[in-house]
């Protein structure tokens, strides 16, 4: 199991360097940036309907700096936790951190946003739950990984509280990336005798779709939610 090659963190990667470079040729070509005008998260254009700004900040940036913290943070964090996680569920799991950060940075942020951290958030929340719930398989090593884990977020979050960087994005992805492990994450159990032992895994596409559907619901409600009220001024 863990000795899957990571190809979907190498594919959002991917997709996310081509749509930077799109950005840049957009703005050197028409002077605007028309990929971040179309996607990046704008609440007066959610509440009016488009909703697709819920997800497509998570592929947009705003610096050479920006996206290359991010997409280190992906490429470090991501490509061991989709080995445990398989393709399928890694990507879903990307996904709800996507979300779930966009949905609470409408919520609790006036000000336009855009970037792969609310999905890193997603990962290091799962990351610290799939740590927690191997405490025991894995050992001391886990422990000092979680420890680790917590340590990352705080000082990302005391980070984020300088002017232009959006926390409730980190939040909500974090929260996304939390609910979604815990639900639909690996749950992992050691079975047969040495040296013929082997990891096996309780939770399926059964969990892993259980747990889309909750992240659906309770982030898609808060949605619903925000729109009525912020659109009753």
């Amino acid at each position: 199991m863990p000795q899957r090659v990571p190809y979907v963190t190498y594919t959002i990667l991917g997709i996310t360097i081509v749509i930077y470079l799109a950005q840049m040729l957009s703005e050197a070509l028409l002077g605007t940036d028309l990929p971040a005008i179309f996607g990046m998260k704008i609440n007066e254009l959610i509440i009016q309907g488009e909703l697709w700004r819920l997800f497509t900040p998570a592929l947009l940036h705003g610096s050479i700096l920006h996206i290359g913290f991010n997409m280190y943070a992906l490429l470090v964090i991501g490509s061991g936790l989709e080995r445990f996680f398989g393709p399928g569920r890694y990507l879903l799991l990307y996904l709800a951190g996507a979300f779930a950060g966009n949905v609470f940075s409408f919520l609790l942020s006036p000000n336009p946003s855009l970037g792969a951290s609310t999905a890193v958030f997603g990962l290091l929340g799962a990351q610290g739950i799939f740590l927690y719930r191997h405490r025991d398989l894995f050992g001391g090593q886990a422990r000092a990984a979680l420890q680790n884990v917590i340590t990352i977020a705080v000082i990302n979050f005391i980070i984020g509280l300088q002017p232009g960087i959006d926390n409730w994005g980190h939040l909500g992805g974090l929260l996304g990336g939390l609910i979604f492990t815990w639900f639909g994450g690996p749950k992992l159990t050691v079975e047969g005798f040495y040296p013929l032992m082997q990891l096996n895994d309780e939770h399926g596409a059964t969990q892993a779709l259980t747990a889309t559907a909750i992240i659906l619901f309770l982030f898609g409600a808060l949605t619903m939610l925000g729109m009525g009220i912020f659109g009753s001024f």
